[in-house]
């Protein structure tokens, strides 16, 4: 375990040294963030929409106290799509789709022995590779983040529509009272921490993958377990430290 993390660290150390050619790196840039950004925004989309809706109706259900108000519902629904439904769920579907992507995208090179090319060529591979991947992440997940929450927002007003089980005017009013902007600025937070572990982790078991077309599938599934694991112990101790 120990003799893993440090070749992790050591991994980011070479993926963040100063670029031989900046030009290069700022393309491939803007290439991971068309691929991260939007390549993920219908799944995001899709599932905030349904999440919004169904959280909304839950806490309606919850709430069917006549002595509790119903505009509580729009409050609670905001908050928890706020602090934990989106930035949260958006991360683990996000490690799925994009962090396999990366892991399979880097493993396939290795076992092929491109990234053995870069080398020979002089190129620092963690840096082309990794970095912008990494930045890609940290930069377009909270920006998937902030859609995913005025989605989910959205669905459950949608949903306050079609069920009734609120009405939207008792909805809008529970979204709009008490708000308090710290609860964004967690959620940002999350997401940020969230694009890094995505990215980095995938993008180590990956670089260090080694055999053929079974192994990168084996690295790949890694990532992406490890990725969870991971995003769930950070949204623990982010939410405690800021809350």
């Amino acid at each position: 375990m120990f003799s893993s993390f440090g070749r992790y660290i050591l991994l980011l150390r070479l993926s963040f040294r100063r670029p031989e050619k900046f030009n290069v790196y700022w393309a491939e840039i803007m290439r991971e963030m068309v691929s991260v950004g939007i390549g993920s925004l219908g799944i995001i989309a899709i599932i905030s929409l349904f999440i919004g809706a169904a959280t909304t109706i839950q806490v309606a259900f919850q709430l069917s106290s006549p002595l509790v108000p119903m505009t509580v519902a729009g409050s609670i629904a905001r908050d928890s799509t706020i602090l934990e439904f989106s930035p949260t769920i958006s991360a683990l579907v996000l490690a799925g789709r994009v962090g396999s992507s990366i892991a399979s995208q880097i493993g396939t090179m290795r076992v092929t022995e491109q990234i053995d090319a870069l080398e020979i060529m002089g190129v620092n591979a963690p840096g082309y590779l990794i970095s912008p991947k990494i930045i890609a992440c940290m930069t377009m997940i909270p920006l998937l983040v902030i859609m995913s929450i005025l989605l989910g927002i959205s669905g459950g007003y949608i949903a306050c529509l079609v069920s009734r089980v609120v009405t939207p005017t008792d909805y809008l009013i529970g979204v709009r009272d008490s708000f308090d902007p710290l609860t964004v600025q967690v959620a940002l937070v999350k997401a940020v921490v969230f694009g890094f572990i995505i990215a980095s982790i995938c993008a180590y078991q990956g670089f260090y993958t080694s055999g053929g077309a079974l192994e990168v599938g084996q690295a790949s599934t890694r990532g992406v377990v490890y990725s969870c694991v991971m995003i769930l112990f950070a949204d623990l101790v982010i939410t405690r430290i800021m809350l």
